[in-house]
């Protein structure tokens, strides 16, 4: 009988591994805002040398959000959380609130282009026999690998662990709630009049801390079903409980 394990062990290896994660991801996510801020307009973030796949300006901008807590939940946890930010214009999103609504939707989008990248080669190693089905599942482990060969387990564990984690970054930014970047990109969505009101409302700060408090309400609930949704893609024929 297969079985869901959701706990990780905290072990350094593995620890390091989803900070290494975290610390791409989370490059990505923010450097795709940066990019799209940009091509809309507004260079604040480009001029603070946002735009790029290195994590030093992004962990200059946000150490805490970036190294500390990460590391901390990395080792802890077993799976490592934290935070970033990118600057813009208030005044130019202000002005154009569908580029703003497109740079807010540019980070999940990045984090959503690793999490296909990362199914891709999961199936992809699956069907050449690579990866095979595990017998039991964990965030770290949902394959397999069909060797002893060290590299391939490294292998199956990193993208394992790309995958679910860039699935739950997507999810967890684009719930619509301020300060997080789902309820930026509703404006995208939406006639443009609203757009600029949306703005307006969620600017306030009050509605940023209840919005973090709703979304951190919200988000356990969902992380069960989101994985075992991805248990059912990688591994359509199996079924694991």
């Amino acid at each position: 009988m297969r079985y869901w394990v959701p706990v990780e062990p905290h072990a350094i290896v593995q620890g390091l591994l989803w900070f290494a994660a975290f610390l791409f991801s989370t490059t990505v996510h923010e450097a795709a805002h940066a990019l799209a801020s940009l091509r809309g307009g507004d260079p604040t973030a480009y001029l603070g040398g946002q735009v790029s796949l290195s994590p030093l300006p992004h962990i200059r901008r946000e150490p805490i959000g970036m190294l500390v807590v990460p590391l901390l939940t990395a080792f802890t946890n077993g799976w490592a959380i934290g935070w970033a930010s990118t600057p813009y214009d208030p005044l130019w999103a202000s002005r154009y609130p569908r580029r703003a609504a497109a740079m807010a939707a540019a980070g999940p989008a990045g984090n959503l282009l690793i999490a296909v990248l990362a199914f891709a080669a999961l199936r992809g190693g699956l069907l050449a026999g690579l990866f095979e089905s595990p017998e039991h599942v964990a965030l770290s482990h949902l394959v397999e690998a069909a060797s002893d060969a060290p590299w391939l387990t490294a292998l199956g564990a990193l993208v394992s662990v790309l995958l679910v984690q860039n699935v739950l970054l997507f999810v967890f930014n684009m719930l619509p709630f301020p300060p997080l970047d789902g309820a930026s990109a509703i404006g995208g969505v939406v006639p443009e009049r609203v757009a600029l009101w949306l703005r307006g409302f969620t600017a306030n700060p009050a509605f940023s801390i209840l919005g973090i408090f709703i979304a951190w309400q919200v988000f356990p609930r969902v992380v069960g079903p989101i994985f075992s949704a991805l248990l059912t893609l990688v591994h359509p024929a199996d079924r694991y409980s």
